[in-house]
């Protein structure tokens, strides 16, 4: 595992001011996004530029996404503590890694059986204690459901309707999905058994999401 210097961790606070510059406004997320140093998430060769409000490559044609959109995502989110969170799309360990310092439960799931074993290994040396799945995030996981909050980093092409069947009453989804030629950000909130409120807020880019396992 690679070394957080006080150089990171300098950049770590600029870019904590640049995300609250941005419109990021929870402590929590902020601190929890200080605690975790984004540059071990990436290949060595990215180091100088880790802490960049940048979209990079993780390999398998994937990305770990734009530090605003993992803020801004998991500000939506809301977590407390304890709360059991299903994230789809585990990518390179990040958005759990964040999870996790907010004092999630979390679950999260990976359909590229090599970003999964990369992520298990170093999130595990990393001491984060989370459920991590080589599997379809389309369908969620049943048997573990329902979960308090619903994460997808990854875009939509349809609301994947097993996902909304696992979120309890009184949860949140936060997922993007397309809407006409372009992705949005959607929030969806079980008020009840039978009634889901949606709610469509800002244009937004990420990697496709895709159904089955690679």
């Amino acid at each position: 595992m690679q070394l957080d210097s006080l150089q990171h961790k300098g950049l770590r606070q600029r870019l904590l001011q640049t995300l609250y510059a941005k419109g990021v406004s929870d402590e929590r997320v902020l601190t929890a996004m200080g605690s975790v140093p984004r540059h071990f998430f990436l290949e060595s060769g990215l180091d100088k530029i880790a802490y960049d409000d940048k979209a990079l490559p993780i390999g398998a044609g994937q990305t770990i996404s734009q530090p605003h959109t993992v803020a801004w995502q998991t500000q939506l989110l809301n977590v407390a503590q304890g709360e059991k969170t299903l994230e789809i799309g585990t990518g390179s360990g990040y958005q759990a890694a964040v999870l996790c310092e907010l004092g999630a439960d979390v679950y999260s799931i990976e359909r590229q059986r090599v970003l999964h074993g990369k992520a298990k290994s170093l999130l595990t040396q990393m001491g984060y204690r989370l459920t991590l799945i080589y599997g379809d995030g389309f369908e969620g996981l049943p048997e573990h459901a329902p979960f308090a909050k619903i994460i997808v980093t990854c875009g939509a092409g349809h609301i994947p309707q097993p996902l909304l069947n696992q979120l309890a009453v009184g949860g949140r989804m936060v997922i993007p999905v397309q809407d006409g030629n372009s992705l949005y950000m959607f929030v969806f909130d079980r008020v009840s058994e039978t009634e889901i409120r949606q709610t469509k807020l800002k244009e937004c880019a990420f990697v496709p999401m895709l159904q089955g396992v690679s």
